[in-house]
């Protein structure tokens, strides 16, 4: 994997970074893949038990794509399509990875950047950060992938009002809308981030996967293939132990078995 996306393991929690600080995280190819990778990689990862999103640095997540790779890789439909569909493939990685996903944003969050962090499960966001999607100002559309994350998120009104104005607007706006779980200071963060992700960790790794499954499923109005799933927790180790410590008023020490 290329430097331009790093990935960090801290015991239970997993990082990827887009490290291109010198550039405020603009996305080429090379990092679509990158992170398409990353999250591939982590998905199979047994002992990962949260992973979190971010940009390098404290000035971006990012602010879209590499203006300048257009004339060269998205300069026509055949080349967009092309373009898109690696595009997609990484942002499919990130929203059906299994394991607990939360973005942390500091500044700009624009374009790609956003689309990305649609796809996580959890938005952290500093007060001093930076929302939009002003692609109609390049004579661009939201491919229908991100549009359809964009819209389950914040309702057809919003998202028409998002891409109809393409301007960009702050973390309060972006909170009112509904495309962050919460708003901190600036400065609080990466504690934020953090407490959030030991919190993930902490609990029953199985669980988590089981829930970000189903929820994903009723919001897409899908039924239900296996109606058994939803009980095969009872028949788990951290089940088990979840009830021992509970009665013992001890905190659990789940496996994720």
């Amino acid at each position: 994997m290329s430097d331009l996306i790093r990935s960090e393991i801290d015991g239970p929690v997993a990082t990827v970074i887009l490290n291109r600080p010198q550039k405020l995280n603009a996305l080429n190819l090379e990092m679509w893949q990158g992170v398409g990778a990353a999250f591939a990689a982590l998905d199979e990862d047994e002992d990962i038990r949260c992973i979190i999103l971010r940009g390098a640095g404290d000035k971006a997540l990012g602010p879209g794509a590499d203006i300048a790779e257009f004339s060269e890789r998205r300069n026509n439909s055949e080349q967009g399509a092309a373009y898109g569909a690696v595009m997609h493939k990484s942002m499919a990685a990130i929203r059906d990875c299994r394991h607990p996903v939360v973005a942390r944003i500091l500044g700009l969050c624009v374009g790609g950047a956003l689309e990305l962090a649609l796809m996580c499960d959890l938005r952290i966001a500093g007060e001093g950060a930076r929302f939009g999607v002003p692609v109609a100002k390049l004579g661009l559309v939201m491919a229908p992938p991100e549009v359809e994350a964009l819209v389950g998120l914040v309702g057809p009104a919003l998202a028409l009002e998002i891409l109809y104005e393409a301007r960009v607007f702050d973390a309060a706006e972006a909170l009112n809308k509904g495309l962050v779980s919460r708003v901190v200071a600036d400065a609080d963060v990466d504690a934020d981030v953090a407490a959030t992700a030991g919190r993930i960790a902490a609990g029953a790794p199985l669980v988590n996967r089981w829930h970000k499954k189903f929820v994903y499923e009723a919001a897409a109005g899908k039924a239900r293939s296996d109606p058994a799933e939803g009980f095969a927790c009872f028949d788990t180790d951290d089940f088990r132990q979840g009830v021992r410590a509970f009665l013992a008023k001890e905190t659990p020490d789940f496996k994720g078995k």
